[in-house]
């Protein structure tokens, strides 16, 4: 049998290693990585500034520093330097493919990445929720201080407060009544699961299109095409030569090598 990778005195054959790329959950990482080689082959890049962007970002600013990190993170200079290259070409592939669009992608979004303020109270029973609402409205009491009694949930700590939190994190029909809230707008009590909601609207903050922002869509774009690229890119266990065996070595091993390749398929299909 064939070894295609040694670990101290183990030996694998080609299938064994990819059974235990699949059993330790390796393999959609290493099919990952290798469509993202794929992707960024062909952009330009001066290694030199690619490093220098790479020591910046971690502000690496001296050659001990430099010599440090690389000891922590188990990789000598050049390994340094081809990992810094690799990181420059796929920034600059995220750029050259939809820096010009981010402006779109921001305006198409930003209903949802606008953050917003509310406060909540959640209480099983429907007429307890009733009676605070009124309570809430005619009485004049405090929000804070009825969520601290009453609600039942984690959000009673803040005495209702929620937030900042992008408007489509909360359950939907609360991001529905955020989003044509006003300010301090008090909600009735609607159901939601077992839960007897009431909500108030505090505040929105409109998002930003930042250096931060930018990055985080230019990221979005790059995962669904990723997604894409490895879906579209099955994994095939080839076939190997062996060295001369007998009828039933060969066939265990062609029997072995038709098991991961089902395997394998049935990963590739969950990659996504």
């Amino acid at each position: 049998m064939k070894s295609a990778i040694q670990i101290g005195a183990k030996s694998m054959d080609t299938p064994t290693l990819v059974q235990k790329l699949l059993q330790y959950r390796l393999l959609e990482k290493l099919v990952k990585e290798t469509v993202i080689d794929d992707l960024i082959e062909q952009v330009s890049c001066d290694p030199d500034a690619a490093l220098e962007t790479f020591c910046q970002r971690r502000k690496l600013d001296t050659a001990e520093l430099r010599q440090a990190w690389c000891k922590q993170e188990h990789l000598s200079p050049d390994q340094m330097k081809v990992e810094a290259i690799r990181e420059f070409r796929l920034a600059q592939f995220k750029e050259n493919t939809w820096g010009d669009r981010i402006q779109t992608f921001f305006l198409q979004r930003k209903a949802q990445l606008d953050r917003v303020v509310y406060s909540l109270i959640r209480v099983k029973s429907a007429e307890v929720a009733q009676e605070l609402y009124f309570r809430l409205c005619d009485d004049g009491e405090g929000f804070s201080d009825i969520a601290k009694q009453y609600s039942e949930g984690k959000e009673a700590q803040t005495g209702g407060l929620v937030g900042p939190v992008e408007i489509s994190v909360p359950h939907p029909t609360i991001g529905k009544m955020l989003q044509v809230s006003e300010e301090n707008q008090l909600w009735a009590p609607v159901r939601i699961g077992d839960w007897m909601v009431i909500v108030r609207f505090e505040k929105r903050i409109p998002a930003q299109l930042d250096e931060s922002m930018r990055q985080r869509l230019l990221q979005e774009q790059f995962h669904t095409l990723l997604q894409q690229q490895m879906q579209a890119s099955p994994v095939k266990l080839m076939p190997i030569e062996a060295n001369p065996e007998t009828t039933v070595q060969r066939d265990d091993q062609r029997e072995t090598q038709r098991d991961t390749q089902r395997e394998t398929h049935r990963h590739t299909q969950r990659v996504a």
